[in-house]
């Protein structure tokens, strides 16, 4: 069977922080990790469809791994406002007839097993065409499934309103198709004014007697669509991990690690640091005096400097810091802090944190959320980063002010700060503390 991993997504609603498929989990791109999976669940012949954005950096990108067990090859979707539908017509001249097809989203990261009850599900003769379905507690902005007392898909209802779903079941995006051919003829055919053609198309074949069948899952899923997801991402990838110490890492005696902590190579650790797994450190990162990192992801050649604490954060490469509070946060690469610079995560009242998505507020669900970046950041001292905002590409931001919005990228921002000056007319002491002493005996 032939796997075809759809990649060529814009990330825009992910917005600063740039294309999802090279954020960095455990020391490898999150395309990587979906590759070497589909490659551990069996699959050989891989096609990695990109766009004219990143196709180049996907192709150089897998250059630099080594991927001995599969083949892999690359197409790339003219259309990205095509959807999955374009990635799929893409492959039109790559595609055997009636030889079976297993196509998946680089961001929908799930656990092993789903790709083990699919390859089951897809060699059931009944079975003309397979999804992975999971059923949600909490309305998600996605594809559900209505299905018979068999399990058969009879509609697929893209993004319905909360409230209007047909189920509680959702459509992940890993699909096996036996005669993708036939799929993209239908495909050809459809026309829709929305993002909907693929779902379209689907239903066509239901109503010409194709059997679609939805494969329920159970483990672990999380879609990569908005920045939050990367916490939730981060959390699976640190969830699984087993304390491991790079003997070429540099520790302090007089440091503390607890828990689950990979430590990588070049790595260096001073004194009174501590570090609270689970919790990842990458490559040639300091981890200087007195600074405190817990339940975070820090990635290669970062500065977390003295005094600062990084608490449930993400940080990608070249990241420094020095005397900041880094929250529940989202930083991507290249970006520095100024001293006392710091990260709100929590409103007064303590609700959940809307982020700003393409002009509308969307409720992240996470009443702890701090700062989202994008790359090239310089932040001043004593700057203070209000929950939820999100901060261009390319700016640099500077020192003693509050941002309680969002900045666009390449933006240079200052802060008026008017002073007073008069005469003092005040006593100044001569220096003598002895009384004040006192007080405090």
């Amino acid at each position: 069977m032939k796997a075809v991993l759809l990649a060529a997504g814009r990330s825009q609603r992910m917005q600063p922080v740039p294309d999802k498929n090279f954020l960095m989990f455990l020391g490898k791109p999150l395309v990587v990790h979906q590759i070497e999976q589909l490659i551990n669940a069996g699959f050989r012949d891989i096609i990695i469809v990109g766009g004219a954005h990143n196709l180049n950096s996907l192709k150089a990108l897998t250059k630099s791994f080594n991927f001995k067990k599969a083949k892999l090859s690359f197409a790339e979707q003219k259309n990205l406002d095509d959807g999955m539908a374009g990635a799929i017509i893409s492959l039109k001249n790559k595609i055997i007839d009636h030889e079976p097809v297993i196509f998946v989203s680089s961001n929908d990261v799930v656990d092993g097993k789903a790709f083990d009850l699919m390859k089951k599900a897809c060699s059931d003769k009944k079975n003309g065409s397979c999804i992975l379905a999971k059923r949600v507690i909490k309305y998600f902005p996605g594809g559900y499934l209505k299905t018979n007392k068999q399990g058969f898909i009879q509609k697929i209802i893209e993004k319905p309103a909360e409230g209007k779903e047909p189920s509680d079941l959702v459509n992940i995006v890993i699909h096996c198709h036996k005669n993708p051919k036939k799929l993209i003829e239908v495909l050809e055919k459809t026309k829709t004014t929305k993002d909907d053609r693929y779902e379209v198309a689907l239903d066509k074949l239901i109503k010409a007697g194709h059997k679609l069948k939805a494969v329920e899952f159970d483990g672990f899923w999380q879609p990569v669509k908005y920045p939050w997801h990367v916490f939730k991402v981060m959390q699976f990838f640190l969830k699984n991990i087993k304390k491991k110490i790079s003997i070429k890492a540099e520790i302090s005696k007089r440091a503390v690690i607890n828990g689950n902590v990979i430590i990588e190579n070049g790595v260096k650790i001073y004194d009174n640091a501590v570090i609270n797994g689970p919790s990842y450190i990458g490559q040639n990162t300091i981890i200087a005096t007195s600074a405190l990192v817990r339940d975070s992801m820090i990635n290669e050649n970062c500065v977390i400097g003295f005094a600062t604490e990084i608490a449930r954060s993400y940080l990608g490469n070249n990241v420094w810091t020095h005397t900041n509070y880094i929250g529940d946060s989202i930083i991507s690469d290249n970006c520095s802090f100024g001293s006392g610079t710091v990260t709100g995560n929590l409103r007064l009242d303590e609700g959940d944190i809307s982020v700003n998505i393409r002009g509308q507020k969307v409720n992240s669900g996470m009443n702890k959320f701090g700062l989202i970046t994008g790359e090239n950041i310089r932040a001043g001292i004593n700057t203070s980063f209000m929950p939820g905002v999100k901060i261009g590409s390319n700016s640099m931001i500077g020192a003693g002010i509050i941002i309680p919005y969002d900045i666009p990228e390449n933006s240079f921002v200052i802060g008026k700060v008017d002073l007073e000056i008069k005469p003092n007319k005040a006593k100044v002491s001569n220096g003598s503390r002895e009384e004040m002493m006192k007080k405090l005996k």
